[in-house]
């Protein structure tokens, strides 16, 4: 592998100049997430995010110019002089690094790979050569030290934290271990000033050519591990997809924190609260583990700082020797030889077991800024599958628990609430029975929740429309269910708060 990255030096005029060059060629060849679709067709499109590569080589066998980019920028394969000059700025690319000639041909010198944002634009992730989507498996005859700085692109966990992602304008916002850069790329159309760090300067390099390219601004680029980079400095918001992989020693610095067991996504957790303005936002992926003799929902409340609410999403776990496989798979140890994989596959046993640990969890883990004494923290585990982007769904999740925590029972029945877009209601039981054995309430939005209510808990969603409060929509259903209306607000509330809290039920103002 390559150790040369291209240079875009923001502060020099002709540095930039030659970089939009290189831009405006791209888009001009339709080099872009659309037009690599319309190119390879879905199937190929999808083999490539697989680190397939044949059905996209037999795509690009024309001389076209998007041809000829994505044999350079994504198959990493030699093109010919004259084509490359077809395509691109080829003195722009020379000059800058993008390129390296050897004779009459030319090869990338990195991975460039186009990426939609979320309003259409078209941008560009920088990453190592064979390290975009699929991972640093597909790198083939790259040496140890090699493999230990390489810079990945874009994969699934890095596109989830993006979904996740609260997009409400912000002053400052920090991506801490940035990578190449795609959460510093999606902070830039929302935040005043990004902050970006890293352990590996590498990466560092990486963003700024990612930012560069894609025609952002620049990021404050700093070099370090979890905070130390930004010293006691705050931001309203902080996002990371931090090297969470539990893991045996620190082999790969993009994966692999350097900590014993989960200690480092634990310490990004309980060290954010300090560098988090009131009413800001802390978002990261992270890896804990299932330790015996520990509840697992326990074990992470007692990671949330004091003064922060925190919502924490488990959406999936796999048993130990799933892990160890999966990550020796992910550092080509699968090709390393039997006995050196056993040896491998051993040690990281060895280190399960000394920790106690009998399986490993992935989820989202979501901390706000309250300041209160009395935080809210709900942790929960949702293996099923959600509509991105989340964002907007993150920030009801708060202020709904801002709602139920200041609300008595008496003021949720005096309160008026509309039933959430996209819900609707499933009726359970035999064919031809007469009456449903349950009825399940169903979102089609956001999480996708499920929830089992009663007769009185459907009827009582099905007519809230704001116009009336609570109460005496339960008065009405007792009248109709011959029921008692006291005995029926006094049950109730709890149902209520149940429907608030998952976001089926939204408190609205009296009139409108």
């Amino acid at each position: 592998m390559s150790t040369h990255l291209p240079t875009a030096d923001a502060q020099d005029p002709e540095s930039n100049a030659r970089t939009a060059r290189l831009r405006e060629a791209l888009l001009t060849a339709a080099f872009t997430a659309d037009g690599l679709l319309d190119l390879l067709g879905a199937p190929a499109y999808a083999a490539l995010a697989r680190s397939e590569t044949v059905p996209a080589l037999r795509a690009t066998r024309g001389d076209g110019p998007l041809e000829t980019l994505v044999r350079l920028f994504l198959l990493q394969r030699p093109v010919e002089l004259r084509r490359a000059r077809a395509a691109l700025p080829v003195a722009d690319c020379l000059a800058d690094g993008w390129l390296v000639q050897d004779g009459d041909e030319l090869r990338a010198s990195v991975d460039v790979r186009p990426y939609g944002g979320p309003e259409g634009q078209d941008w560009w992730i920088v990453s190592d050569l064979g390290c975009a989507v699929g991972g640093a498996g597909g790198i083939r005859g790259a040496g140890e030290a090699d493999r230990s700085e390489l810079v990945l692109g874009v994969g699934g966990a890095s596109t989830t934290l993006a979904g996740i992602t609260v997009r409400r304008p912000v002053g400052s916002a920090l991506d801490l271990g940035t990578g190449s850069g795609i959460q510093a790329l999606h902070a830039s159309r929302h935040a005043t000033r990004v902050t970006a760090t890293d352990l590996n300067p590498r990466a560092l390099r990486c963003t700024a050519l990612t930012l560069a390219l894609s025609g952002a601004r620049p990021a404050d680029l700093r070099e370090g591990s979890l905070f130390a980079p930004v010293a006691d400095e705050t931001y309203d918001l902080i996002v990371s997809n931090p090297p969470f992989v539990i893991s045996p020693g620190a082999r790969l610095t993009y994966r692999d924190g350097g900590m014993g067991g989960d200690d480092l996504c634990r310490t990004l957790v309980q060290q954010s609260a300090a560098h988090l303005n009131d009413g800001g936002y802390c978002q990261l992926l992270a890896n804990w583990q299932h330790v015996a003799g520990e509840e697992w929902h326990d074990r992470l409340r007692s990671w949330v700082p004091r003064g922060c609410d925190a919502w924490i999403v488990q959406r999936e776990v796999q048993d130990i020797t799933q892990y160890a496989e999966l990550w020796l798979r992910d550092a080509g140890d699968h090709r390393a030889g039997d006995e050196a994989y056993a040896a491998r596959y051993d040690a990281w046993l060895d280190e399960f077991e000394a920790r106690k640990t009998k399986a490993v969890g992935f989820g989202w883990i979501t901390l706000r800024k309250s300041g209160s004494d009395t935080s809210s923290i709900t942790v929960e585990e949702w293996p099923h599958p959600v509509e991105q982007p989340l964002g907007e769904s993150v920030v009801g999740h708060f202020d709904r628990q801002d709602y139920l925590r200041t609300t008595d029972d008496a003021a949720l029945l005096a309160g008026h609430f509309r039933l959430a877009d996209e819900v609707v209601q499933e009726q359970v039981g035999l064919p031809g029975a007469e009456d449903p054995e349950h009825v399940v309430l169903r979102q089609n939005r956001g999480m996708r929740r499920a929830t089992k209510v009663d007769t009185v808990g459907a009827g009582f969603a099905g007519v809230c429309d704001g116009s009336l409060p609570a109460g005496r929509i339960l008065d009405a259903i007792a009248q109709l269910v011959g029921e008692d209306p006291v005995l029926l607000r006094d049950r109730t509330p709890a149902s209520i708060r149940a429907l608030v809290e998952q976001g089926f039920l939204e408190p609205v103002a009296e009139g409108a």
